[in-house]
């Protein structure tokens, strides 16, 4: 059996490198390196395959998250709301907007933010009288959409934005409507291991609102108006790049055929795992993207060593919630986030890719049985 990889970004490459040598031979013909026609084509295409109206690409998921928030004003003094399970470049977004991450805790069963405890959250700000309450990210974790028209009508009750962190879950639906067009706003990454990744970094924006996507292009090319003359709010450069948008552009050619290969190793795993290894779970009529395949075990450490020398790599996403990082202790709930610490010390995600074959899959379900 072929050794088996975490992530296989080389049997990708192969099969599309024909298509990818093509497309940036064509940009350092036409020279036009930065703002060149792969990304409008890039832009126009994710429209097309989310259903958003809007597009905008940008450097990075990081740059994403921030220039959502920019655009919206977000600052000091506001109140985001965000899960305290996740990766770190959700809670620098907010702080790096001078704005307050207010930690929300999560559904174990789907590791998504918890509608209940965000209405509480946000009472509680607003009992408190100390910051604005102004947006609420919801992370689509490990792929699966979060609960969005929960948060949707929570928000049109208390007069918040969500945007919808997606740097996993590309890809994902919620009863037959995309990744991208479920809320106000959606980030995503295209860093090389996401659902759809490009070779380097990279990131989009999603939205129906025109006016909002004018901001974000204003504000990706630091802050200037359409002339590119003069800066007319503050802006960063977030520009992502011509090369970056032609290599995705050839991936997106293929994604739909991986989302379906992910689905199938996700399927593969859930049914041999079945009432013998808790894991999240789809339900609601989300189908998650299956950007990672996470189970929940104990002992995790010993378990992925074990898995390890059986040839099984794994990974944890994440060994630590939010509120525990030193950076963001300040603002850690003083009852805590029981579910998420429950989830960061059981975690273990599982190879997940679209050139998984069968007989890997049965090779890691094996192990992980053999060694719980």
């Amino acid at each position: 059996m072929t050794p088996i990889q975490f992530f296989d970004l080389k049997s990708q490459g192969r099969r599309l490198r024909a298509d990818i040598d093509r497309r940036i031979a064509a940009v350092l013909d036409h020279g036009a390196y930065i703002g060149g026609p792969e990304v409008g084509g890039l832009e126009q295409a994710l429209c097309q395959f989310t259903g958003a109206k809007e597009c905008v690409a940008v450097a990075s998921g990081t740059d994403s998250l921030i220039i959502g928030m920019m655009g919206e004003d977000i600052g000091v003094g506001d109140a985001v709301f965000i899960p305290g399970f996740t990766y770190n470049a959700t809670a620098n977004a907010v702080l790096i907007t001078g704005a307050t991450p207010i930690f929300v805790d999560v559904e174990r069963e789907t590791c998504n933010i918890d509608p209940g405890h965000l209405e509480r959250q946000i009472k509680a700000v607003k009992a408190q009288g100390k910051l604005r309450p102004r947006m609420i990210v919801g992370v689509d974790l490990y792929g699966l959409p979060a609960d969005y028209e929960a948060l949707n009508a929570i928000a049109r009750n208390h007069g918040l934005i969500v945007m919808a962190d997606a740097a996993q879950s590309l890809g994902g639906e919620d009863k037959g409507r995309k990744v991208g067009a479920l809320t106000d706003l959606t980030a995503t990454s295209f860093y090389p291991t996401k659902t759809l990744g490009g070779y380097g970094d990279g990131g989009a924006m999603f939205t129906d609102d025109a006016a909002r996507a004018n901001r974000w292009r204003s504000i990706r090319w630091h802050g200037t108006d359409d002339a590119r003359k003069e800066s007319v709010r503050v802006g960063l450069n977030g520009r992502l790049d011509s090369l970056q948008c032609a290599i995705l552009l050839a991936k997106l050619e293929i994604f739909a055929e991986e989302l379906a290969a992910r689905r199938r190793a996700a399927a593969f795993y859930t049914r041999r795992l079945e009432g013998r290894v808790a894991m999240p779970r789809e339900q609601g009529g989300k189908h998650s993207a299956f950007g990672l395949f996470t189970v929940y075990v104990e002992n995790r450490d010993s378990v992925a060593a074990a898995l390890k020398d059986k040839g099984v790599p794994t990974a944890i996403y994440y060994n630590k919630a939010l509120h525990r990082h030193l950076a963001f202790a300040p603002f850690a709930p003083k009852d805590g986030l029981p579910q998420c610490e429950w989830l960061q010390d059981r975690v273990l995600s599982l190879p997940m890719h679209p050139y998984l074959t069968e007989d890997q899959i049965a090779h890691v379900v094996e192990s992980l049985l053999a060694v719980l």
